[in-house]
C-alpha cells in the first residue's frame, strides 16, 4: 500500500478547501494551484503549498492540462485530486497523470473513465449489462437529417445531449421538426466549446421525472458498495438547487434495486474510486440509467451525513491501495440530510451571476449544521468561474426535522456585499409541494404556472409569504443564462513561463 506525501488539488473554491481539510486530518501535505484572480482565495491560504498557474479564465488555468502537469512536476506531488468540474472527468488529463512516474490520480483509471464519461459508450456498456435505459440512440448523430429520421422513430419530445457533457450543459429539448436544426447546431456548438467533443446523441425526453442518483465507491480489488441515493429533483435549467438523502420517493425494495444496479454498472467498467450513477425516473419502479459521473459530486455531504463516512478520505485511501472498510450489508441509513447550494446570483435580475466583494459574512451554526465554502470577509468573488460560493447542509432524525433546521440555518446565514440565492431557498422551502416532496425536475416551471394562475384569478388573499415565493419562482423560471462557467474554446493552452510559490511552506 502506498502512503501519499503530497497531494496536488487540481481545483479551486469550496471543494479545494474541503480536500485540504481531509488531507490535513490524514497528515498528508496539500498543494493548491491558483489562477491570477484566485491569488487570495481561501484554498491558497489554507494549503501547505500553493503554486500559481497564471491566466484568468478556466481555459487559461484550471482546464489547462499542460500547466497543471507542469505544476505537478515542479512541486513533487505524488498524487492529484481533481475535485469536481474542470478536469475531473477529462480522460486526457488522467492519461497525462498516469504517464508520470510515481504520481497517482485519485479517481478512476483513464480506461474506466473513457467507458463511462462518454455517454454514448456508457449507454452501450449499460445495455450490454442489462441496466435499464431511456429509449434513445446509442451512437452519435451524423446530421440534422439523421436526427430527423431518429426523431420520427422515437417520437417527440426528444432531448439532445453532448456525448462528453455533464453539469446540465450541452442539452436541448426538441418538440417538433421545426426545432431540429437550431437545436442540433446549438447543442453541437456547446459540446465543442465546453467539452472539446462535437458528438451529440438523443433520447426520449421524459416530461415529469424525478432525478435520483446512487453514490458508489469501488476499491482496486474489485469490490464495490453503494452508499444509497440522493434526490436531486429540484433543479433550474438542469442545474441542481437542493439535494436530499435519502429520497422519500423510493421504497426500501426500490432503493436496494438501484443500489444493485449502481454496483453492477461500476463493476462492468472496472471502476475504482468514487462515482455517481444518475437515474431519471418516470415512477419509483421505472428508473432509467442516465449517466455516470466519474468523480465526487457537489452534493456528497448529504451522503456523508446519513452514512457517517467521509467520502473524500475514502477516495484517498482507495487510491493508496486500501480496501473498502465496510461491505454493503454493513451500511445503514441514519436520519435525513438536505443541501442547499448558495450561489452569488441576483434573483431580482434573472439570476445573473453577481461577482463582487464580500463585505461581511455570518455563517449559521448549531447542532447538525455544516457550511462548505471558500468565502471570508473581504474576499472578492471573481467573474470567471461557477457562481456557487457555498453549500449549506443540515441533518435531522427525520425529513421534517431537517427541513426545519434548514429553514432556521438559512435565516441565520448572512452574506453582505453581493446578492445571493439565500432568500430564494427560504421561499422555496415554504412551498407546499416541496414540503410534501410532490415535485419533478420541472418544479420551478410548474410552480410558476401554479402561482401565476392563482394570482391572476385572485382566488383568496395573497399573503406576503406567497408574494415572496411568487416573486422568487417567477424570477428563477425566467433565468436565461446557459452556464455560469465562462470558458473560451479558442484560447491557446500554453505552458506558463513561471510557477510561483505562495504557500505556507517552501517547496
Amino acid at each position: 500500500m502506498k502512503k501519499f506525501k503530497k497531494v496536488l488539488i487540481a481545483n479551486r473554491g469550496e471543494i479545494a478547501v474541503r480536500i485540504i481539510r481531509a488531507l490535513r486530518e490524514m497528515e498528508i501535505e496539500s498543494i493548491a494551484i491558483y489562477s491570477e484572480p484566485d491569488r487570495s482565495s481561501l484554498h491558497v491560504k489554507m494549503a501547505d503549498y500553493a503554486i500559481g498557474i497564471s491566466g484568468s479564465t478556466a481555459a487559461e488555468s484550471y482546464l489547462n492540462i499542460e500547466k497543471i502537469i507542469a505544476a505537478i512536476k515542479a512541486t513533487g506531488a505524488d498524487a492529484v485530486h481533481p475535485g469536481y468540474g474542470f478536469l475531473s472527468e477529462n480522460s486526457l488529463f488522467v492519461d497525462a497523470v498516469e504517464a508520470m512516474e510515481g504520481v497517482t490520480f485519485i479517481g478512476p483509471s483513464s480506461s474506466a473513465m473513457k467507458k463511462l464519461g462518454d455517454k454514448i459508450k456508457a449507454r452501450e456498456l449499460m445495455t450490454k449489462n442489462g441496466v435499464p435505459m431511456v429509449p434513445g440512440l446509442a451512437r452519435p448523430l451524423e446530421s440534422v437529417n439523421d436526427l430527423k429520421h431518429v426523431a420520427h422513430e422515437l417520437d417527440y419530445p426528444l432531448i439532445l445531449k453532448a456525448a462528453a457533457g455533464g453539469g446540465g450543459r450541452g442539452m436541448r429539448i426538441v418538440r417538433k421538426d421545426e426545432e431540429l436544426k437550431e437545436a442540433f447546431e446549438a447543442c453541437t456548438r456547446e459540446a465543442i466549446a465546453y467539452f472539446g467533443n462535437p458528438a451529440v446523441f438523443c433520447e426520449r425526453y421524459i416530461e415529469h421525472p424525478r432525478h435520483i442518483e446512487i453514490q458508489v465507491m469501488f476499491d482496486n480489488n474489485g469490490h464495490g458498495i453503494a452508499l444509497f441515493e440522493r434526490d436531486c429533483t429540484i433543479q433550474r435549467r438542469h442545474q441542481k438547487l437542493i439535494e436530499e438523502a435519502p429520497s422519500i420517493y423510493l421504497s426500501d425494495a426500490q432503493r436496494n434495486r438501484l443500489c444493485e444496479i449502481g454496483i453492477q454498472a461500476g463493476l462492468a467498467a472496472g471502476y475504482s474510486g468514487a462515482g455517481t450513477i444518475e437515474f431519471i425516473c418516470e415512477s419509483p419502479d421505472k428508473c432509467y440509467f442516465m449517466e455516470m459521473n466519474t468523480r465526487i459530486q457537489v452534493e456528497h455531504p448529504v451522503t456523508e451525513w446519513i452514512t457517517g463516512i467521509d467520502l473524500i478520505k475514502l477516495m484517498i485511501k482507495v487510491a493508496q491501495g486500501e480496501s473498502l472498510p465496510k461491505s454493503q450489508s454493513e451500511l445503514r441509513i441514519h436520519g435525513h440530510a438536505i443541501e442547499a447550494r448558495i450561489n452569488a446570483e441576483d434573483p431580482q435580475h434573472g439570476f445573473l451571476p453577481a461577482p463582487g466583494i464580500v463585505k461581511n459574512i455570518r455563517f449559521p451554526s448549531g447542532p447538525f449544521v455544516r457550511v462548505d465554502t471558500h468565502l471570508y470577509q473581504g474576499y472578492e468573488i471573481p467573474p470567471f468561474y461557477d457562481s456557487m460560493v457555498a453549500k449549506l447542509i443540515v441533518w435531522g432524525e427525520t425529513r421534517e426535522e431537517a427541513l426545519q433546521r434548514l429553514r432556521r440555518a438559512l435565516n441565520d446565514f448572512e452574506i453582505e456585499g453581493i446578492p445571493t440565492t439565500i432568500k430564494f431557498h427560504e421561499a422555496l422551502l415554504q412551498h407546499p409541494r416541496f414540503i410534501k416532496s410532490d415535485v419533478t425536475t420541472r418544479f420551478i416551471e410548474e410552480t410558476e404556472s401554479w402561482f401565476a394562475e392563482a394570482y391572476e384569478k385572485g382566488e383568496g388573499k395573497t399573503s406576503d409569504k406567497d408574494l415572496a415565493i411568487l416573486t422568487a419562482v417567477l424570477a428563477a423560471s425566467k433565468f436565461q443564462s446557459e452556464s455560469h462557467l465562462l470558458v473560451k474554446d479558442d484560447t491557446p493552452w500554453a505552458i506558463t513561463s513561471r510557477l510561483e510559490n505562495v504557500g505556507r511552506k517552501s517547496l
